[in-house]
């Protein structure tokens, strides 16, 4: 893949999850403030899965930033598409799909199965 598309995909993907990000926040900010004003007329089981729900999606968006600045450091040091496990090549169909893809579709599959 050259590195004006790559440059392309990790910036569309970025935005597209610090705006997920912004929204996951002001959601779970929402919920917080229900929940502190909690007056018992609503459930607040229902109000602490709504919290707990909305960090889980946070994290887990956080962990998306990671992984693309990471990607964003492997195209500046012009190792971008190449598997950070074994240095094989990464498909660029599967950077399209995932532009923060680190390892080969093989390699992402025995991680998964043996939990690496």
């Amino acid at each position: 893949m050259d590195e004006q598309r790559a440059r392309e995909l990790l910036h569309a993907e970025r935005a597209r999850v610090e705006k997920l990000l912004g929204d996951a926040d002001s959601e779970g900010r929402a919920d917080r403030e229900a929940a502190d004003a909690h007056d018992g007329a609503s459930d607040a089981g229902e109000l602490l899965t709504a919290e707990t729900t909305d960090n889980a999606i946070a994290a887990n968006l956080r962990d998306r930033l990671a992984a693309l600045e990471r990607a964003e450091g492997r195209l500046a040091a012009g190792t971008f598409g190449r598997s950070t496990r074994s240095g094989r090549p990464i498909p660029d169909e599967r950077l399209e799909a995932d532009p923060a893809a680190e390892l080969t579709v093989d390699e992402a599959e025995e991680a998964d199965r043996f939990g690496l």
